[in-house]
């Protein structure tokens, strides 16, 4: 993957636009998660957006680890985020900006992958069947109901919610997202 990646960035920066467009569609998620971890406006979310791509397109040449861009892209998108809330003049509590810091920089790929894995699991429940769909919303809710409170919430006989269950799972194990998980 990394050997992927470094390929990318050289046809970028030898300016294929397919090359771009790649990188911009592999690490769309990373900079929208940081701009909706610091809680920006939609407007204020497309322009550090694209401030971001454009620093990136302005600096790839100057990029020297090209298997980090991950880190490069965090840490250009964390700048603009704390740019636009500055000239915004909004105040943000100093215990709210050490959390952005730890998750931010501890490991940017490690909650790129789990957002991804998230969305993905989402977007599978989403393509279920509607009984299928309801149930599991219902169980994956926090904290997790007793299978009583599922009953009532889903007009649903007790005993049928293990088996309903079971063939909802089942659905998404072979779920085309899910089995790209997998492997």
């Amino acid at each position: 993957m990394a050997a992927e990646l470094v390929d990318l960035v050289d046809r970028a920066r030898a300016g294929d636009a397919r090359a771009w467009e790649e990188l911009v569609t592999r690490f769309r998620r990373l900079v929208a998660m940081i701009t909706r971890s610091f809680r920006l406006g939609t407007d204020d979310a497309a322009d550090v957006t694209q401030t971001t791509w454009l620093r990136l397109f302005e600096s790839i040449d100057r990029v020297r680890e090209p298997d980090s861009l991950a880190a490069w892209i965090t840490t250009t998108a964390r700048r603009e985020c704390l740019r636009v809330r500055r000239s915004r003049a909004r105040e943000l509590p100093c215990d709210e900006i050490e959390q952005h810091e730890s998750r931010s920089f501890a490991a940017p790929g490690r909650e790129l992958i789990r957002d991804e894995h998230r969305a993905t699991l989402r977007a599978a429940v989403h393509g279920l069947p509607d009984r299928h769909r309801r149930l599991m919303a219902t169980l994956l809710a926090s904290p997790t109901p007793s299978y009583a409170d599922v009953a009532v919430a889903l007009d649903m006989p007790v005993g049928s919610i293990g088996p309903t269950r079971g063939r909802a799972i089942e659905l998404l194990r072979r779920d085309p997202g899910i089995l790209a998980l997998a492997n």
